[in-house]
């Protein structure tokens, strides 16, 4: 860093005391990096992020008070860039973070150097995502295309309560040879081949709860 650079700023939201202070400690020695603050909430980092006006936050995703993707929503567009830190990259994790308007995305076990370099470009606006995450951000985006439709969502939603085909028929006021189209759409846009397999792969995906 030059004379006349200012330090990254950044604030570390994670409610894991020994975790916060690992990362605290990582950037101790970063002369371009300054931890300026330190939340055990989402709630503690939106404060942090509107009083100490942070270049970057760190956030975690699974917190208590607030979670990292409320707390992203609420700095986004303040001035600081979010970037999660997190141990979870599931396809929902993922896409709620980056829909809620994270910077980057990076997971726990990312080396040191990567996770300074992403701390730096994050402050400048470019997007950082691990290896990992981006194929997975692509995989997910490229399955958008084949969501399911509202009435084939209304079927695996009764599936995944246990309802039958005629039982789904009944509740929708459709025939039962209707429902099995829907379900083997579902399974097409799903790549699974039996309804239980559907409904897993499903939650995964965060199409039904």
């Amino acid at each position: 860093m030059t004379a006349d650079q200012t330090p990254v700023r950044v604030v570390v939201a994670d409610d894991h005391p020994i975790v916060r202070s690992g990362i605290v400690g990582l950037l101790a020695g970063e002369a371009d990096l300054d931890v300026v603050g330190e939340a055990a909430n989402g709630q503690e980092a939106v404060a942090l992020a509107a009083s100490l006006a942070p270049d970057v936050v760190l956030m975690d995703l699974r917190m208590p008070v607030l979670d990292g993707v409320g707390a992203t929503k609420a700095i986004v567009g303040t001035g600081p860039r979010v970037l999660v830190l997190t141990t979870y990259d599931t396809d929902a994790d993922i896409l709620r973070a980056v829909e809620a308007g994270a910077t980057g995305y990076l997971l726990k076990d990312t080396p040191r150097e990567t996770l300074l370099r992403g701390i730096r470009a994050a402050a400048r606006g470019e997007t950082v995502l691990a290896p990992s995450v981006a194929t997975r951000l692509v995989g997910s985006m490229r399955a958008t295309a084949e969501r399911p439709t509202k009435r084939e969502t209304e079927v695996l939603e009764l599936v995944a309560e246990g309802f039958t085909n005629a039982a789904v028929a009944l509740k929708l006021h459709i025939s039962e040879a209707t429902v099995k189209t829907h379900l083997l759409r579902l399974f097409t846009k799903l790549g699974v081949d039996n309804r239980t397999e559907a409904v897993t792969e499903a939650r995964h995906r965060g199409w039904v709860a």
